[in-house]
Order: C-alpha cells, then structure tokens, then sequence
C-alpha cells in the first residue's frame, strides 16, 4: 500500500529537498550551538591573555616547527621578540641554530669528583631563563651515602651549606638525552623529538600540556609549568633560542637542552663552566679526540637505570684510586676490595 504521507514529487525538484520544518531548523542549530561551544572551549585557555598577548590566527594556525620554512621560522622569532618586549620589557636576540654535522652530543660527569655545591643548578636557571617563582630547576643533585647507589631513598633537598658532607656522595641528574627516548613516544602531537645531534627537544608553541611526556621519563627530568613562570625584572638571559631557553608559558613542558643555544655554536653548558672541580664534560663523541670520547674507552663508566633500555647520553665515571676525592663504592664500580 502507498505511503499517504508521502506528497507528488512534481518533476525538476531534488529528490531531498532541505528540511524546513521546525524540528529540522532546531536539529541544524543544536548543530551549530555545540561546533560554537567546541570552538569557545578550545579558545578557553586564552581568556587570560592580555588583548595584545593573544595571538593571530596565523600564529594560532602555525605549522609544526619541522614543516616551517626559512620565512616561517622568521616569523615565529620576531613574534617572541615582540612578546618579550611587551612582558619583561627587555630586547632579546632570538635565535635558530641548527644540528652540526657529524655531531653527536654526549656529556660526562665525574661523581668522585662532584661535592654537592649546586652552582651547576644555579647558573642553569639564569641561563635557560626557568622561572624564579615558583621555582623551576633542571638539575636535581641527589646527595646519597657513601657505599650506596639507592637514588629512591636520596635525599635532594640537603642543605647546600653543609657540602661536602662526611660519609656522603653527590649525583646530579638532568635530561639524559636518550638515543631511545619514551618521552618522545607518547607524545600524542610530536612536539617534542630527537635531533640529529642527538639533542631531544621541544616546541613549546606545539605542547598541549598533557604530561604524557613528564611520566614516561625515567629520571624524572620533565618540568611542567603550572602557573605563569615568573622571571625578575634584570634578570633575564637576552641570548635566547627557539628550541632552547625563550621564556616559557603557563601550561607547556620544559627541559635541559645541553644548553643547545650555546653549544651549536661553539660554547659549553652553562652548567660545565661553572663548576669548581671539573666534574663535567661535554663534546662530540663521534671525535675521537673528544675528551667524552677518550672517557667511554678508557674510565670506569656507568648509566643510571641502564634496564629501562633508554641509552643515555649523558653517563658517570670515576676517578682512578689516589683521587683527592673519595670514590664512592657501589654496585657500578668493578668488583674489587674497597
């Protein structure tokens, strides 16, 4: 039996004509309420900005940082320069560097020789420009006992005046620039990956904030900024880099980045030069007249939570026995009588 709902279709009219019925035109506007609602919340985290912070619809748009070209990038860095300007008042030279060629980075640390004194912290926040409140720092220095290697049962917050404690052992961590690294892998936008030179990075303008990256890693070497980080007026580092130490937003991850603003061009860490024992090296260890190349093949090296299978770049050694400074026995030394 014919439907009697159904009215003549008169010839030349579309098969389905558009729907004008009120339950239609509500239909298409609930549509429409929640794309609108969507849009608002995804502009959400913007509602604190001030009018001149917020950024263009070309800025919001902008391509992943390995899919800039020359004049995207140069874009990008005048856009920070104009942004820390307007916050901190200060001018700033932005810089780009890229990999070296035939470059692997690699860095050393001389755990018999470190006495716990912190400068190496210190001199990484000025340089990286981490924020002074709250407090963001990139090296931790685990102060442990001597004949343990426990990092679990450390104890970070020691109090620096006291160093070098009797009976007591210093091992500071930092990013280990993994050539396997799990923070890059759950990643769920890719903004954080690994270099040539070996050196993991990150794209603060691509971070989502989601921290996937901060659990993943073993050493606990992911910052994550939960409150808009708060840099003194003077003391910001005017030398800043894209990929490096620009100052960060609220809601984005951080790291060490061996200070690759100074290092591609030549320089050491900021960490390195400060130390007073030369308890830190760094270089090119595909040079096999680097001092960490000649360190891998000739001291007593180890990794920390070598199981894990992240291969470190970043690796401890120490001294020969007659050292000035005692070497602290533990389960990565060779077996022999203390």
């Amino acid at each position: 039996m014919a439907d009697a709902s159904r009215q003549p279709v008169a010839p030349g009219t579309p098969p389905n004509p558009p729907d004008m019925s009120r339950r239609g035109f509500l239909a298409k506007g609930g549509v429409a309420v929640a794309g609108l609602s969507a849009l608002a919340a995804a502009f959400s985290p913007l509602r604190h900005l001030a009018p001149e912070d917020l950024p263009s619809l070309e800025d919001f748009l902008q391509k992943h940082y390995k899919e800039m070209t020359p004049a995207d990038k140069d874009r990008a860095l005048a856009r920070i320069r104009g942004q820390v300007r307007r916050r901190h008042r200060v001018e700033v030279r932005v810089t780009d560097p890229p990999p070296l060629d035939g470059v692997e980075f690699v860095y050393g640390l001389n755990i018999s020789r470190c006495i716990g004194c912190r400068r190496c912290v210190h001199a990484c926040v000025q340089e990286n420009n981490l924020s002074r409140s709250p407090e963001i720092q990139y090296i931790r220095v685990l102060e442990m006992e001597k004949g343990s290697i426990d990092v679990e049962s450390s104890d970070h917050h020691y109090a620096s005046a006291q160093v070098p404690r009797p009976d007591k052992w210093y091992m500071p961590v930092q990013c280990h620039q993994c050539a396997n690294p799990p923070c890059v892998k759950v990643c769920p936008v890719e903004a954080t990956w690994q270099e040539p030179d070996g050196l993991v990075v990150i794209d603060y303008d691509w971070c989502i904030g989601c921290r996937y990256c901060e659990a993943a890693c073993p050493y606990w070497a992911r910052r994550f900024n939960f409150a808009e980080p708060q840099l003194p007026e003077g003391s910001i580092n005017p030398n800043v880099s894209y990929l490096s130490n620009r100052p960060r937003p609220k809601g984005v991850m951080e790291k060490c980045t061996f200070c690759l603003h100074r290092t591609r061009v030549g320089r050491l860490p900021a960490c390195l030069e400060v130390c007073p024992t030369g308890s830190r090296k760094f270089g090119n260890v595909l040079d096999p007249n680097s001092e960490v190349h000649y360190i891998l093949k000739h001291k007593r090296v180890y990794v920390l939570k070598e199981d894990v299978g992240t291969l470190p770049r970043f690796f401890y050694y120490f001294d020969e026995r007659g050292s000035r400074y005692a070497e602290p026995p533990g389960p990565a030394r060779p077996q022999e009588a203390s």
